[in-house]
C-alpha cells in the first residue's frame, strides 16, 4: 500500500486488490473499505466491482461521458459511477460504469470502455455503492 497523504488512496487501493481477487466470504460489515466484496448477508454470489461515486469540493458528483454497445444499438450517456482500476499515488484511474440497458437484469450496471484518471487531491467525498458482478472485466 501507498504511504501517501492523500486520504482516499488507500482506500482505492483495497478496494481494487479486493476486485482482482474474489471469493466467497459470509458475514460482511457494511463499510466502503470491508474487507471482502459481497454485501452483509450470506451469499452465493460472487462479486468483481465495488462501484464507487466522486464528489468535488462543491458537493457535485464527478461525470464523465460514455458510449456502450448493446445489440448494435449505440447508447450515450453521463455517469458518475466508477469502479477503480489502478491507483498511483494521488491518481485513480477508474472506468465508467453505465447503467445496464436490460432492465430484466439484477445487475445495476455494465462496462464502458471509457475512463477518467481521477486527482484524489481533488475529491472531498467518496461513496461506495453496492458491490456487484460487472460481465466482461
Amino acid at each position: 500500500m501507498n504511504e501517501n497523504e492523500c486520504c482516499f488512496s488507500n482506500i482505492l487501493e483495497v478496494i481494487n486488490v479486493l476486485q482482482n481477487k474474489i471469493e466467497k466470504i459470509e458475514d460482511i460489515p457494511a463499510s466502503c473499505d470491508r474487507p471482502f466484496l459481497g454485501n452483509n448477508i450470506t451469499t452465493t454470489t460472487l462479486y468483481n466491482t465495488r462501484p464507487v461515486s466522486f464528489y468535488n469540493c462543491n458537493n457535485e458528483e464527478i461525470n464523465i461521458p460514455y458510449t456502450i454497445n448493446d445489440n448494435n444499438e449505440i447508447i450515450e450517456g453521463t455517469t458518475g459511477v466508477f469502479r477503480v482500476e489502478n491507483v498511483n499515488g494521488c491518481c485513480a484511474t477508474c472506468r465508467a460504469l453505465a447503467p445496464n440497458p436490460d432492465t430484466t437484469s439484477n445487475l445495476p450496471y455494465v462496462k464502458t470502455n471509457d475512463f477518467a484518471t481521477i486527482n484524489l487531491n481533488c475529491v472531498a467525498a467518496l461513496t461506495c455503492l453496492n458491490d456487484t458482478f460487472i460481465d466482461c472485466i
